[in-house]
């Protein structure tokens, strides 16, 4: 080397981070050309650790403390590099500094819904989404599996990864749990857990440590919600047909006075018979006008002998009960004990 060279070369003797940008995960010490002073101050704050790297491997990890730079406190990097014990000239090396407090304030969320399992429905697809917070535990393996010589490692840059982390793991976590959807949304904190446990083996492989995890909401889509909301309500008014049918009719009112307001009678006679009403509205009314001209005495005899309808009536409510059974809103056995029911009536 040449005494212009030599002059010019600059000799490291304080290492440090102050962690001035805020997202940053890992961050390299700028070295240039300069080399590290031997007996150097290398100063690693609580929150931080420091990896020094040498010909591509990693040779030493300090924790938080102050050190002086010798042969005694780097002797993984004095044996890569075959120093003499009294060798005490500057090094080169790369220092890469980690920041081990918590990265709070994650967001997960699934942007699709996800398929799983349940007890009550069979197979139900559900949207859920929270928070998570995690740590850089073993900057050694984080630097080898995911940062590797960049100058700088943010929680943006890791962010897809993570959150792909935490949606791969919901159905496991679901399972684990064996909480029925419906009593998803009252136990969010134990689906949080087992989301937490079936995901944390996966941030523990690339060195880091998944804290916590918050679960804010937990829906269905909003098709498989209105069939919830129709089984929910007939769970209400039981086995009782003509409960049903006022219920199934007060379902189809808001969306039959919509169509009457702009004067489309194709629309309302669509959603009567969409919402499964057309049958049921012209039998509620039936019953309705004729409750208002027979007697008391005649109520009674009425009520004592089973009601007599026509062939196509049966057929035609057998055939809205079978729909709803395709729907999963009948089970079979209700639906069997509705067309028993039915045929008793056949005049």
């Amino acid at each position: 080397m040449g005494l212009m060279d030599f002059i010019k070369k600059q000799f490291i003797d304080i290492l440090e981070w102050t962690e001035s940008q805020d997202g940053v995960i890992a961050w390299r010490f700028p070295m240039a050309q300069n080399e590290i002073q031997y007996g150097a101050s290398l100063t690693v704050r609580e929150s931080q650790m420091a990896v020094f790297v040498n010909e591509g491997k990693v040779a030493d990890v300090f924790g938080p403390g102050m050190y002086k730079l010798t042969t005694q406190t780097l002797p993984v990097l004095t044996y890569l590099k075959n120093w003499d014990k009294l060798f005490e000239s500057p090094f080169k090396s790369d220092l890469y500094f980690f920041s081990t407090r918590q990265q709070i304030d994650q967001r997960w969320g699934t942007q699709q819904p996800v398929t799983i399992r349940d007890k009550d429905f069979g197979a139900v697809r559900l949207r859920a989404f929270g928070n998570y917070a995690y740590r850089v535990v073993d900057p050694k393996k984080f630097h080898t599996e995911i940062s590797g010589t960049r100058d700088t490692y943010t929680v943006a840059d890791l962010d897809g990864q993570l959150r792909g982390l935490m949606l791969q793991h919901i159905s496991d976590a679901v399972a684990r749990s064996g909480i029925p959807f419906l009593d998803l949304a009252a136990n969010q904190i134990e689906f949080a857990k087992q989301i937490r446990e079936a995901t944390g083996p996966s941030f523990d492989a690339i060195g880091l440590k998944l804290e916590g995890v918050t679960v804010q909401n937990v829906s269905l889509p909003e098709e498989l919600q209105k069939i919830l909301d129709q089984k929910i309500g007939m769970g209400m008014v039981g086995n009782d047909m003509g409960k049903f049918m006022q219920y199934q009719t007060a379902q189809a009112m808001p969306e039959l006075a919509k169509g009457a307001a702009s004067g489309d009678g194709g629309g309302m006679a669509g959603s009567a018979m969409g919402l499964g009403a057309g049958v049921a509205l012209g039998q509620v009314m039936a019953q309705n006008l004729a409750a208002g001209l027979q007697s008391s005495q005649a109520q009674g005899a009425a009520a004592a002998q089973p009601a007599a309808i026509r062939p196509d009536e049966v057929m035609a409510t057998l055939e809205k009960l079978a729909d709803l059974k395709a729907k999963g809103i009948l089970t079979e056995d209700e639906f069997a004990a509705k067309k028993a029911e039915l045929l008793k009536k056949l005049v």
